[in-house]
This record gives structure tokens, sequence and C-alpha cells, in this order.
């Protein structure tokens, strides 16, 4: 029987469908004939213990930004009528989204949400990658100035960036003798209510920042991102240049080390950021890099998460049958 599926996630009609993962995991959805709708976070409402939002279904097209969904109108629908939710919205990942897992764990004793809302809450990427401290760089969390003067004194050349930011931004290179460090955290102090998370920079990353997809917990496919000359983030919307990858044995150790984690916290897609040796983040909130993967040649991961759904769901109706 087709799946009836939601969506949520930031606006439709301001997402760019050639590099969107969102929007690559709805065409799959859609080519297996299932019914796909879509509805963004803000219009969530919990009354009477029912979950609601504001719902459309949406019909997909792979063309250019602006001509690359069709909307129905939409109603108001009790989120439990859906088999899958994808919980897709991009972080910062504050209070609103922190809200937005509780709100949905209303409804994930009966209904799949990728990836589980309580786990993605316990495990924000900055926060779970310290789980693993054997697999990380040197890495300091704290919003405490002498600590950081003693660190940067410890390692010289350091990365200071927020806690819970996403996609590179507010992300600081500050040599050994920078004398820029206390104004930066003054400036981090005035904009960030949480910690800061500081790192000893690996020289490594010239050679690129490589984010490694995992489905159901098995490594399927790599992107180097390779930071542009005058950068020292290797995002791609601020010039990271990105290259198909096999992966190297530690990177292939460092993913069947925290397989486990990953599995007994449901997380069906999740990529991590590894840099020489290191493991620096693991993403679980709202991965992307998918269709850069398959554009370049990789596999094609949204039908690779699809397949791991529908097991999963089989899964379940065959522990209730």
């Amino acid at each position: 029987m087709p799946l009836n599926i939601a969506v949520q996630m930031d606006e439709i009609e301001h997402i760019d469908p050639i590099g969107d993962s969102s929007f690559a995991i709805m065409l799959e959805a859609q080519r297996r004939k299932f019914r796909v709708s879509y509805y963004n976070p803000s219009s969530l409402s919990l009354k009477n213990n029912i979950l609601s939002a504001n719902i459309a279904q949406i019909k997909l097209f792979d063309k250019k930004k602006g001509e690359h969904f069709q909307l129905d109108d939409f109603e108001r629908k009790e989120l439990s009528e859906f088999d899958v939710i994808h919980l897709r919205q991009d972080p910062p990942f504050n209070m609103n989204y922190i809200t937005t897992t509780h709100l949905l764990d209303k409804i994930s004793a009966n209904t799949l949400i990728v990836n589980p809302p309580s786990s993605v809450r316990n495990s924000p990427e900055k926060i779970l990658v310290t789980d693993f401290p054997e697999l990380m760089p040197p890495t300091l969390i704290t919003r405490d100035r002498e600590e950081i003067y003693y660190f940067r004194k410890q390692y010289g050349d350091i990365i200071i960036k927020p806690l819970y930011g996403n996609g590179g931004a507010g992300v600081f290179l500050l040599s050994a003798g920078d004398q820029n460090l206390t104004a930066l955290i003054e400036l981090f102090e005035q904009n960030f209510a949480e910690p800061f998370m500081v790192q000893k920079y690996l020289p490594q990353v010239r050679s690129g920042d490589k984010r490694i997809i995992l489905v159901g917990g098995r490594a399927v496919a790599a992107l180097n991102r390779i930071p542009a000359p005058s950068e020292v983030r290797s995002n791609m919307h601020v010039g990271g240049k990105p290259v198909l990858s096999k992966l190297t044995k530690r990177e292939m150790e460092i993913c069947d080390i925290i397989s486990p984690t990953l599995k007994e916290r449901g997380m069906i897609f999740v990529g991590i950021d590894v840099i020489g040796d290191y493991l620096t983040e693991i993403n679980v909130t709202s991965p992307t890099g998918i269709r850069e993967i398959k554009r370049f040649g990789g596999p094609d991961i949204a039908k690779l998460i699809w397949d791991e759904i529908e097991l999963t769901l089989q899964r379940g109706r065959n522990n209730h049958g």
C-alpha cells in the first residue's frame, strides 16, 4: 500500500532544488507513488493533546527554482494520519527547534519520524560527537574566557564556533598570535547564550572536510569539500568545492565505531564530518549533500533512505503482528 508521508521543512519556495536533500527525498517518495505532503513547522498546533499542522499535498518537478513544485490547498490535518514524517527544517538548533521535537514526540509511538525527535533533541551535532572523544581533535566547550585562553596557549591555532550554529556560520580561525581573541569572545558572549566550541585547528582541512553519509548506521558515500583558497570553511555555500571521494580505512573505522550509537537512537539518515583522521561533527537534524553525491556519480541516497524506511516499517509490523 502506498505510504502517506509528510515533510516538515523550511518554506518550499525558498529552497534550491539543485542541491536540496529534502527535495531529493520527496522526489523519490513521489517516484514510489507515495502520497507526499508538506508543511512548515510554524503551523504546528497541539490542542487537546492532538498534534496538527496546515498541510498541503505537493507535486515535485526536477526543474530549476520557481518551477520545482506545485501545492494543493493547505488544510489543517492531524499528523497522526501519516505513516512517515521527515523532520527536515534547518537549524539553528534553538528552543524553537527543540519545541518542535517535543510536539512530534506526541505521535512518535505510531508514526515513524525520521530522524526520531527525542533522539534529535538529545543529539545536537556538536554535543553528540563528544561521546567519541578518542575520534575528535582536542576540543573545549565553555564560556569561560580563562579556559579559552589556556586552550589556545596549549594548542596554538584554534577554531572557535557557535555550539548550535549551522552551515559554517560564525566559524573563526584564530592563529596563536592573533590579538582579536578577546574581542571575538565578547562578540560571542553578546550573541550566544550557550557555551562556545573551541577546537585545535587541523591544517588537513586544506585538503578537504569530508561529509560521509550513513543510512541505517551504514556508510554509503562521501563527498570531500575543499575550501576556497581564502576560506577556512569548506561549506559549499561559501565556496567549498565538492568532490566525490572514497572512504579511507580510518574513515570506515570511525563509521564502525559510531554506528551502534546511531542504530540505538533510531537514526536513519546521518551526515558526519571528518577532517584528516578526526571526526568533527555528527549531523542528525537536517543532513545535506545527497544530491551532490548523485550528481558526481555516487549512489542515489534518497533511494537508500526510503529502502531503509520501508524496512524499518516492515520490522515494526512484524514486531506487532
